[in-house]
Formats: structure tokens, C-alpha cells, sequence
């Protein structure tokens, strides 16, 4: 699940940054409102947290600019301005939920999770797919009501691959979803191969009744 954090404030980015990697989330950063819209146009997020005031414009500018661009991203507004005015208008704007600072970082992550699952899982913990379930809070994965094991990446291609039963993913917009946005300045993508090879064969060997496809220059999709 991919976030992108848009805080001017360097020192609370970072550490809201490194709380949501401890949570397991692939976390982009902008610290400003042009970064932010250039971001926000070029690539796709799971959820954008974003702060009010920032230097460039405001955060409700850039809230407008997103809706503008039919992007579907969850949105949290994160702000310090603990107004009811700033709160119904992001609300108004389309985002999903507000938070005042300060803030715990707990109530953040449970904020996320519950955006989240109302998005991907409606509104579960559990995401199923024929005979494999995947439980998106303490990442484990049954096949056949048995844990199988993968690793931090087999588990987010899996995710990333049920949330879209049998829709055609194309190998960019993957790699950029599970491993960050600068992935689209790597000379090439032939290691998602060797990703998803293993993750089929985890999956084959434990009699899952679903497969990921490969669609020739173009990507994936789950069969």
C-alpha cells in the first residue's frame, strides 16, 4: 500500500515517514505544493495525507487539482488549523477524512487502515479470492485455510493483484505500486519476473486456485 505524504514541515515528515514504513507502507514524500501536483499527475497512490498549508498554494488548492484530474486516491487532510471552516470545505472537496496536529501516530495508522479497507476490502480485515485470503493486518497469507509463507514483496504483489481480480495490470504502474516511484528510472523491470515466478509457485504448490498471468508486453492480471 503506497502513500504519499505531502508536509512542508522536513523533521514531522520524516517522522511520520518512518512510522508508516515500521507499518509496513511504501511511503513518497513532497514537501511542497508544486512537487506535490507534479507527484499526484504522474503517478498513482493507495492514500495521500495531505497538509494544509504549504509553501506554493494551499492544501485545498491541491485537493481541487486531484479531483480536477479524476484521480481516485483516498485523501486525509493533515493540518494544524483545527478549523471547522478548513474541515467541512476539504470535506466538501472530496477528502475522506481530517486530522488536526497534533496528532498520535496511532490514530493516523488506524485512520489509514480504516480508509483503506472501506476502499479495497469493504471495510475488512480479510480479503478473499476463491480459496486464498489474505489478512491485511498482520500480513499473513491462507490458501486452503493454511499459512503460507512470502515475503514483504510476494505479499504486496498478491494484494496489489486481488484488489483487481482478473484486470490487466500493466508492468509499469506495478513496479511503480510496490516499489516506489523513482522505479521508472530503472534500465529495466525484468526482476518483477523473478518476483512474481516465486509468488506463482508458492501459490501453485499450495493448490491456490488462482494464477497471475503474464500478458505479453504489456504485464499482469490475475486469473
Amino acid at each position: 500500500m503506497k502513500i504519499l505524504l505531502i508536509e512542508d514541515e522536513i523533521a514531522l515528515s520524516q517522522v511520520i515517514m518512518q512510522s508508516l514504513v515500521d507499518e509496513q507502507y511504501l511511503v513518497e514524500q513532497a514537501f511542497d505544493y508544486e512537487s506535490a501536483l507534479s507527484k499526484i499527475a504522474l503517478y498513482a497512490y493507495d492514500c495521500i495525507l495531505l497538509d494544509i498549508m504549504l509553501p506554493g498554494g494551499s492544501g485545498l488548492q491541491l485537493l481541487e487539482q486531484v479531483k480536477e484530474m479524476g484521480k481516485d486516491e483516498s485523501i486525509i487532510i493533515l493540518s494544524a488549523k483545527d478549523s471547522v471552516d478548513d474541515k467541512v470545505k476539504g470535506l466538501e472537496l472530496g477528502a475522506d477524512d481530517y486530522l488536526a496536529k497534533p496528532f498520535h501516530l496511532a490514530e493516523l495508522h488506524a485512520r489509514i487502515k480504516s480508509i483503506i479497507r472501506r476502499k479495497n476490502q469493504q471495510g475488512d480485515d480479510i480479503l478473499v479470492y476463491k480459496n486464498v485470503a489474505l489478512n491485511t493486518t498482520d500480513r499473513t497469507t491462507q490458501v486452503n485455510n493454511k499459512i503460507i509463507n512470502l515475503n514483504r514483496k510476494e505479499f504486496d504483489l498478491l494484494y496489489y493483484f486481488m484488489i483487481r481480480p482478473t484486470k490487466l495490470v500493466q508492468k509499469n504502474a506495478l513496479a511503480e505500486s510496490i516499489w516506489g516511484d523513482h522505479i521508472d528510472q530503472a534500465d529495466s523491470l525484468d526482476f518483477i519476473y523473478s518476483q512474481i515466478k516465486n509468488l506463482r509457485k508458492k501459490l501453485k504448490d499450495n493448490h491456490a486456485q488462482l494464477d497471475i498471468q503474464a500478458v505479453y508486453g504489456i504485464g499482469y492480471k490475475l486469473i
